[in-house]
C-alpha cells in the first residue's frame, strides 16, 4: 500500500471504484432504491439507456460523501463516472441525456449499451 493510500483510504476507495468499472454512480441510497429524487433520475436515465453501471451508496459513510465530493470539487451528490472520468451530477445527466450526448459519450468510451435506445 503506497503512503498516499494509508493517508487517505476513502480517496483510495473512489480512485480504483471508478478506474475499475466503466460506469459508476456515487448516490444516495442504490440502484434499486434510491433515496433522493436527483439519484432516482440519474438510476432511470442509466437504466434507459441501458448502461451497466455500479451504484455507491454514500449515504453509508459519511467520509465517503464527502470524500466523493473533494476528489473532484464537485458539491453535490449524485455523481456520474465513465471510464475513470467524471460527467456530472443529475441536471448534467439530463441535458446529457435530452440532448442524446450521454449515449453518444457511452458509445465513443466502448461501454455497451443495451437499453431502449441502443
Amino acid at each position: 500500500m503506497t503512503d498516499q493510500a494509508v493517508a487517505d483510504p476513502v480517496r483510495t476507495f473512489i480512485d480504483e471504484t471508478v478506474k475499475s468499472h466503466d460506469v459508476v454512480l456515487f448516490m444516495k441510497g442504490t440502484p434499486d432504491a434510491p433515496r433522493c429524487g436527483f439519484s432516482s433520475l440519474a438510476v432511470q436515465i442509466l437504466d434507459h439507456v441501458g448502461a451497466p453501471f455500479v451504484g455507491v451508496d454514500v449515504l453509508q459513510d459519511e467520509a465517503l460523501r464527502e470524500g466523493v465530493k473533494a476528489y473532484t470539487d464537485w458539491p453535490t451528490i449524485p455523481q456520474l463516472y465513465v471510464k475513470g472520468e467524471f460527467v456530472g451530477g443529475s441536471d448534467i445527466v439530463r441535458e446529457m441525456f435530452n440532448a442524446g450526448e450521454l449515449q453518444t459519450l457511452m458509445a465513443d468510451k466502448g461501454v455497451s449499451l443495451g437499453g431502449a435506445d441502443a
